[in-house]
């Protein structure tokens, strides 16, 4: 039998022991040491190591078996394992949260069948084979669920289908209503945190970033928290000032179930320029899924669902995005309750929801741009419109017709790309054959010197991206503190 040393530092932490493959031998021996650095093998004296699962944020995951109960199960064990650039406050935080995690798994975990059970929390020392003073280990011990995160079967499927989002939504939505009835808020919902056992229950994990707010109110941790969300998936209030509220995990919950549903990275379907998220063209979905994912993704928490209940509710009965949140539900709500026998208020908002929701779908027609695409685009027209401008110098003089004629150019090009008439292998294609002209016809390069023309071609490519990215981070920032204050 194979048994993993769980020192960190261990050089060679995998030690087969023939005796244990014994049950007998297993369940009564004592205790194994690792034949390379010495650390005790079974922890606790149960819990057996024998596969690495994975390491990342504050600790290491280790397959281990129970030798103390009859059918010898699986299990998971955690260790605390920060990394070890941590200052002493980031050290304590880190341990506090991986501390968390033990607590919250044991209330609500074993309370909840979705939510893995907690077995053991301990920890033990060991002598350092090197400087032969006493090391402390803390460990963490919880169930095993036999499937894959979400995050696994999105990268072998490429992405899944409504029936299949909906589902795991659905499932999901209900262990967030028991986790924020209990006092807390996960904070960290992301596909890798969602798995699906292998008789399709959906598991929701990593609890670790948990915020109890019965213990400390709602109101975050503040900015200098470590490894409380996850960039992509956290909502502007989480990112901004660590605030955190049920409606959270929801903003989390909606950006997890796009990017199951278009396969893409958050990062590809929010448009930084208008703050807006851009999925609609990506995926095929029924129009209640996607009023209530839309809802869901409101960047102003009160403008989303209050609570898990409310999107439940949502999803079988239609429920607008833009009339439901209390802020633009005053308005229309109001009047009809006052006055109940005036029958033309009530039809008030129902003009505008199409009038407000319209343009969105006229303009979800054309694919909307993600960040790398626009940043390419200015790239290309930098490059070519240096080309152009080079070229037409050459043969004209500098002058305003040649001017002229380069901007009419690149305002075509920049219409085009506008309009997805030009893309990706067309805008290679064009600027392949540009750079041919150049190269062949030394009279329309710089001083007849290819090399130089390129150069400078290069630097107003660079120019213009450099150009469009600061004004898209200007406008992004006034933005988000638009929305925040």
């Amino acid at each position: 039998m194979e048994v993993y040393c769980t020192r960190p530092s261990c050089p060679r932490p995998r030690n087969q022991f023939a005796d244990l493959d014994d049950t007998r031998t297993f369940k009564t021996v004592q205790q194994k040491y690792c034949v390379t650095c010495g650390m005790p093998l079974i922890l606790a004296g149960r819990y057996v190591p024998q596969k690495l699962l994975g390491q990342g944020g504050f600790g290491a995951a280790f397959l281990a078996r129970d030798r103390y109960t009859p059918t010898m199960p699986l299990c998971v064990v955690k260790q605390f394992l920060p990394a070890g650039d941590l200052n002493p406050q980031q050290l304590a935080l880190a341990q506090t949260l991986f501390e968390r995690e033990g607590e919250v798994l044991e209330q609500l975990g074993n309370h909840h069948p979705q939510i893995p059970d907690l077995y053991a929390f301990f920890q033990f020392t060991a002598p350092d084979p090197r400087s032969g003073q006493q090391q402390e280990f803390f460990y963490l011990v919880q169930e095993f669920i036999d499937g894959e995160t979400l995050e696994s079967e999105l990268a072998q499927a490429g992405k899944l289908s409504e029936g299949e989002v909906l589902k795991m939504l659905e499932s999901i939505l209900q262990v967030l209503q028991f986790v924020h009835e209990h006092g807390s808020i996960h904070r960290d919902i992301k596909p890798s945190n969602i798995m699906r056992h292998r008789n399709g229950q959906f598991y929701l994990l990593d609890f670790g970033a948990v915020k109890q707010v019965a213990k400390s109110g709602a109101t975050g941790v503040g900015k200098g928290s470590t490894g409380i969300y996850s960039m992509g998936y956290a909502p502007p209030e989480q990112m901004a000032s660590g605030n955190v509220f049920p409606s959270t995990d929801l903003y989390a919950l909606a950006v997890t179930c796009m990017t199951l549903l278009t396969g893409k990275e958050p990062s590809d379907l929010l448009d930084s320029y208008s703050n807006r998220w851009n999925w609609r063209s990506y995926a095929t979905v029924s129009d209640r899924l996607a009023e209530v994912l839309d809802r869901m993704l409101q960047p102003a928490p009160s403008d989303r669902f209050q609570s898990a209940a409310e999107v439940l509710t949502a999803l079988t009965t239609r429920v607008s995005p833009i009339t439901s949140p209390p802020p633009a539900a005053a308005s229309p709500a109001g009047p009809p309750v006052l006055m109940p026998p005036v029958v033309a208020q009530p039809s008030v908002p129902t003009p505008s929801q199409p009038s407000s929701q319209a343009p969105a779908r006229r303009r979800s027609s054309v694919a909307p741009f993600s960040t790398l695409e626009i940043l390419a685009g200015a790239g290309f027209v930098g490059l070519e419109g240096g080309l152009l401008a080079i070229m037409l110098t050459s043969l004209l003089q500098p002058s305003f017709v040649s001017a002229g004629l380069v901007v009419l150019i690149l305002g075509g090009m920049v219409l085009a790309q506008s309009r997805r008439m030009i893309e990706r292998w067309d805008l290679v294609i064009l600027l392949a054959l540009t750079i041919g002209v150049v190269y062949f016809f030394p009279m329309l390069q710089f001083s007849k010197s290819f090399q130089t023309t390129m150069v400078l071609a290069g630097l107003s490519g660079l120019l213009a991206i450099a150009i469009v990215a600061l004004f898209r981070l200007i406008y992004n920032l006034l933005l988000l503190f638009s929305k925040l204050f």
